[in-house]
């Protein structure tokens, strides 16, 4: 698995809500009404995460949710998988 250049990942952010990068990760925070909600959110990423074999480090407190992404089996680092499922989280979140 190839992992992306600070340029690309760069490039790939512009097309992304809200993503970051640091510390070899990209990262989003998400808020939401209340607990349901974000609870019914991480839920619905989860099937997606599985369909796409790519799970996310996350961290949720109350009504909002933290999400974390690299690509384990590539050194953890940011790969196409990362962006992939980051573009699939940011569809899902519209929906709330």
């Amino acid at each position: 698995m190839n992992t992306l250049t600070r340029d690309e990942i760069d490039r790939e952010l512009k097309e992304l809500n809200g993503w970051e990068f640091s510390n070899d990760k990209i990262h989003r925070e998400l808020t939401f009404g209340d607990f349901r909600q974000a609870l019914s959110f991480m839920v619905r990423v989860g099937f997606e995460a599985e369909e796409l074999v790519h799970h996310p480090e996350w961290r949720n407190v109350y009504n909002t949710v933290n999400i974390s992404l690299s690509t384990h089996d590539a050194g953890d680092k940011v790969t196409s998988k990362d962006i992939n499922l980051a573009k699939a989280i940011d569809k899902i979140y519209k929906t709330y």
